[in-house]
């Protein structure tokens, strides 16, 4: 079997646990969630496999409208590859919502669970940055980076940016572990009764 197929295979799993996680439904952003695994040699989004048309939510339960597939990411394949210029590992990634609440019990799991949670600032990106396309997520990992000392971190979260919906963002080896992380994560925060019960 080659590694495509491999990839592809561990996003399947990922997918089919993700789908049944009550708990992770209340942390999908407006934005929807996308996950993402790429192959070893990454070299453009077409080497990172995602979800087309991301996850959602529907009665109350993660939903994908389509099997997973290489080059179906945009925002989260650049994110992906840019963690893997310092930790070729870190090759799977999954973003979920971020808010004032969410983020002080987020930074309290990360200390109780020895995760490294970095930080990024969106107001303090140079406006070159942001005019030129993919400069962002260069700028944006470069500073989750840098906020925790030069390594990549487990959990990172950004603020700041106008008009646009803040974000955390989930790393590990591999789509399955993303998803068992996430959802331990989800599980943790919905079960301290941090949400109303329902649907998201």
């Amino acid at each position: 079997m080659n590694e495509r197929d491999l990839v592809l295979g561990n996003m399947l799993r990922a997918v089919t646990m993700l789908e049944k996680s009550h708990s992770f439904a209340y942390l999908i952003p407006e934005v929807r969630t996308n996950l993402v695994y790429a192959l070893p040699d990454v070299r453009s989004r077409e080497d990172v496999a995602g979800i087309e048309g991301r996850i959602t939510v529907v009665s109350g339960f993660p939903k994908t409208s389509r099997f997973p597939k290489f080059g179906a990411s945009s925002h989260m394949a650049r994110f992906i590859i840019e963690i893997m210029k310092t930790d070729p590992e870190m090759r799977a990634g999954i973003d979920l919502i971020y808010n004032d609440k969410f983020g002080k019990w987020l930074k309290e799991y990360c200390e109780k669970n020895n995760l490294l949670m970095g930080c990024v600032d969106r107001s303090k990106e140079p406006e070159e940055r942001k005019r030129k396309e993919g400069d962002s997520m260069v700028w944006k990992v470069a500073e989750a980076i840098r906020s925790v000392g030069g390594r990549v971190p487990d959990i990172a979260y950004e603020t700041g940016a106008v008009g646009k919906e803040h974000l955390s963002f989930l790393v590990a080896k591999s789509a399955v572990e993303v998803v068992e992380s996430v959802i331990k994560l989800a599980d943790k925060y919905i079960g301290g009764h941090h949400v109303k019960s329902g649907t998201s």
